[in-house]
């Protein structure tokens, strides 16, 4: 018997970069998109959040997009600031309406990951019992920010080995994944059957693909920069059917939403930026089934 599914439509939306945001939100919601991310990294850039997450909020209430996720991407294992300033993203969180704070696990710069483990599951135990105790999910994104298992920059969460081992550390369901496939791909790992196993663990997504030149990986190998075997695209020019994605979230029983990454794509840039902004929200509209339409022997 082939089992029915009570889904919620799954929502896409874009990530603004937090000191732009609120120059950016009206154009954005006018574009179409029905969420956002607000990201910070490694500095909030002389922004105050506690005071720009209810303008924000209220700015995008106004046209209908709800804010999703408050991101702070930082080094909080090695960085005693960083974790202040993370504790801050999320006694925040809720002033911008997120329910979500999204981030990076850290690392000790240019030691092998297993040696950030310990240090990780005493820093973020204490940051995951703060979220849950502010209704508020932490979700750690998949990014190697250029690093390796040996030599990682900022963050070990970058693939499932390292993520057992998280998990390991901070058993909670306060902690999980922002996942997307393009730094998946870069690490020549098929993100398909990865998200099949994860999506439990995943709280938000980001939508960000990539395309491998296997003739490239084939004759040269990737010990180079990713952008020469793996440049990283905008949903809709990449290798990732996000068909599939969203078909395995659904199944996954997740509720979130996508939020489109941007400028990464080599082609589609600079002053092609909204263009592929507006390709990304109408493929993964077209990917998701389209608007919903309801039954009318259901009214």
């Amino acid at each position: 018997m082939v089992p029915h599914y009570e889904i919620s439509q799954i929502r896409i939306g874009t990530c603004l970069p937090g000191k732009d945001a609120e120059a950016w939100a009206p154009h954005l919601a006018d574009l179409g998109f029905e969420t956002f991310a607000v990201n910070f990294h490694m500095q909030y850039f002389g922004i105050n959040i506690e005071e720009q997450g209810p303008r924000l909020r209220a700015l995008a209430e106004e046209k209908g997009v709800e804010i999703t996720t408050l991101g702070y991407y930082c080094n909080a294992i090695q960085y005693e600031e960083h974790k202040k300033n993370l504790e801050r993203a999320i006694d925040a969180a809720h002033l911008y309406g997120a329910k979500i704070v999204s981030t990076f696990a850290g690392a000790y710069e240019g030691k092998p990951i297993p040696e950030s483990f310990k240090k990780f599951g005493e820093v973020f135990r204490d940051l995951a019992k703060r979220a849950e105790d502010r209704g508020v999910k932490l979700a750690i994104e998949n990014c190697p920010m250029s690093g390796t298992w040996l030599r990682p920059t900022c963050n070990i969460g970058i693939n499932p080995r390292a993520w057992e081992a998280m998990f390991n550390e901070v058993p909670s369901d306060a902690l999980g994944l922002e996942w997307e496939p393009a730094h998946q791909l870069i690490q020549l790992i098929d993100p398909i059957p990865q998200l099949r196993k994860w999506v439990k663990k995943i709280v938000h997504v980001h939508g960000k693909d990539a395309t491998v030149d296997r003739d490239f990986v084939r004759e040269y190998g990737c010990l180079y920069d990713t952008d020469e075997y793996a440049p990283e695209r905008t949903p809709g020019f990449g290798d990732t059917d996000w068909r599939d994605v969203i078909y395995i979230l659904h199944v996954g029983g997740y509720t979130g939403d996508i939020t489109v990454e941007g400028y990464h794509d080599p082609i589609y840039k600079k002053k092609w930026e909204m263009t592929a902004q507006k390709h990304a929200l109408e493929y993964l509209k077209w990917c998701r089934g389209g608007n919903f339409i309801p039954n009318p022997w259901d009214a």
